[in-house]
């Protein structure tokens, strides 16, 4: 059972020639059932932000911290 999460940055993070604004919004599904989208190195959120934005969450160093979600049942 998977669980679905509204994630957005918190403050505007330029970092490594990236630019992550809290417009930046995505909705992700995880593939097990979870409280914290983050649990497995964000991967489903890392490959989110890659395929709408362009946008390289390891290259920009982003933490769990810079981000606020929430669970969308």
């Amino acid at each position: 059972m998977s669980k679905v999460f509204k994630i957005r940055p918190k403050r505007i993070k330029r970092v490594n020639g990236t630019v992550l604004t809290p417009d930046m919004e995505v909705i992700v599904t995880t593939k097990i059932h979870t409280q914290n989208p983050f649990y497995n190195g964000a991967a489903e959120i890392r490959e989110q932000y890659m395929r709408i934005y362009g946008f390289d969450y390891k290259k920009a160093c982003c933490y769990p911290t810079d981000f606020t979600f929430e669970i969308i049942d």
